[in-house]
């Protein structure tokens, strides 16, 4: 059975209701900073009026957060020549589940805006060390002799990489944006059997790949100086399918041994930008 969050991994209602926000707060923020100035414009006569704040320019910067993989792990035993036929469906049916880990994100983006009028166009890059290792075990269940047997399945993400276009809305020194563009990372999945029998059974299916997906999300960014800015951001990043056979050895044959696992990231992280 999926936890939780594997459910609400397959909808982006939380991300939409984010981006929402975030460009709500931005309305009133131009409207307020409009209002202001031209509440001033007759306390200022014969004066400049003080330049808006503008986004245009690149940046390089660190980010620190936290972020949650969530995994649906499958698994699959054929009809062989070691376990009974009914044998290699109970453990098919015991091998699968969906399972979440926490980690933290530390890295650094790099990326450059571009501002005609309020409208603030950008492109960003970032890479974050991330380390999760979502894992599923089940040991509960007995083959038809009445012996125990044993099924796991991990999948260890090693970091996660993003390269985003950025559209959003400035505000003097206030910027709401959303985003969305691809994702990157590493994995290394694992899946294992091992049984009570005499000699035991045994068996592992693995496989390491760099994944491709994608990823969106929403954010705001304040600039506290000219050339330093701080940011919020919210990213959901969903990756393809892993895939891997092996082979259950046992006295007196063998079974083909198929898993499977799926990948979705959720992070929250701030970060702050010097601006060149």
């Amino acid at each position: 059975m999926s936890t939780p969050f594997t459910k609400l991994r397959r909808s982006c209602h939380g991300f939409g209701l984010a981006a929402a926000y975030l460009v709500a707060t931005a309305v009133p923020l131009w409207c307020g900073s409009t209002g202001a100035t031209a509440a001033d414009l007759p306390a200022k006569s014969g004066k400049a009026a003080e330049a808006t704040y503008q986004w245009t320019g690149c940046y390089l910067g660190a980010n620190l957060g936290g972020g949650t993989s969530g995994t649906n792990f499958s698994s699959t035993v054929d009809p062989g020549s070691y376990l009974a036929a009914g044998d290699a469906a109970t453990v098919s049916g015991s091998g699968g589940g969906g399972k979440n880990a926490d980690s933290i994100l530390p890295g650094g983006q790099v990326g450059c805006n571009f501002q005609t009028g309020t409208l603030v166009l950008g492109l960003e890059g970032d890479f974050d060390y991330f380390h999760s290792n979502p894992q599923f075990n089940n040991n509960t269940n007995t083959l038809a002799d009445g012996n125990t047997f044993a099924i796991s399945q991990s999948l260890t993400t090693n970091y996660l990489a993003t390269v985003r276009p950025r559209i959003g809305i400035g505000a003097d020194r206030n910027l709401a944006y959303i985003t969305g563009g691809a994702a990157f990372t590493s994995i290394s999945y694992t899946e294992g059997y091992a049984d009570a029998n005499m000699p035991p059974g045994t068996g592992t299916a693995s496989a390491s790949r760099t994944l491709v997906g994608w990823t969106a999300g929403a954010g705001w960014e304040y600039a506290f100086a000219d050339h330093w800015t701080v940011k919020a951001e919210y990213l959901f990043a969903s990756f393809p399918t892993t895939s891997a056979t092996g082979v259950i050895t046992g006295a007196g044959g063998t079974n083909a041994l198929h898993g499977s696992s799926d990948l979705v990231v959720q992070l929250v992280r701030a970060g702050v930008n010097f601006k060149f």
